[in-house]
């Protein structure tokens, strides 16, 4: 009999665990989930504003900080946009063949050589929808007028607004002194 009790003893082959220990591992695991929980709620109990517990629903978080009235009113000064023609006169053409960069991938500067976009030499002070082979857009084929710095400028700040329809795909070029910049860089050309 002594044999048999010492052969229950034994922990069955091909199972690396006993019963007492997977019971003693979930027992831990169990444990630590339930330290876990129990600090996420005493956390949220103690820093969230806003609750029952704190009595008004209508706290904010952050201090408010008193600032003695002066009596007088601040107004924001707004930055007022100089006239394209003061900064064109100024316009560096070297910055702008920086600038040429960006167009280079659609435009061409050879005379007569269209590309994704129409030639841009000698586009300043050229008529609008006319470079010889280039299929322009309806709203710039119908355009009147010439191509003036001004135009130009008013087209690269936003060229659909511009030209409603118009098939450039650019979303536009904010800065006032980047587009005389370059418009002065393509009047060289």
């Amino acid at each position: 009999m002594a044999r048999n009790a010492r052969r229950h003893e034994e922990p069955i082959k091909g199972c690396p665990m006993d019963t007492m220990t997977i019971t003693k591992s979930l027992g831990a695991f169990c444990g630590a989930l339930l330290v876990l929980l129990l600090g996420a709620w005493a956390g949220e109990a103690i820093y969230h504003v806003g609750t029952e517990a704190h009595g008004d629903e209508e706290h904010a978080q952050g201090y408010a900080i008193e600032v003695p009235d002066t009596g007088e009113t601040e107004v924001a000064e707004v930055a007022e946009e100089v006239p394209f023609e003061e900064v064109y006169v100024n316009a560096s053409a070297e910055e702008g063949e920086k600038l040429w960069r960006q167009c280079a991938s659609c435009h061409k500067l050879e005379d007569g050589a269209n590309a994704t976009g129409p030639y841009l030499s000698n586009v300043v002070g050229r008529s609008k929808g006319i470079a010889d082979g280039y299929a322009y857009s309806e709203v710039l084929a119908t355009m009147e007028g010439d191509w003036t710095p001004e135009n130009l400028s008013g087209f690269l700040l936003n060229p659909k607004e511009y030209a409603p329809g118009t098939k450039m795909a650019y979303r536009g070029m904010d800065d006032v002194d980047d587009r005389a910049n370059l418009i002065a860089y393509l009047a060289t050309q």
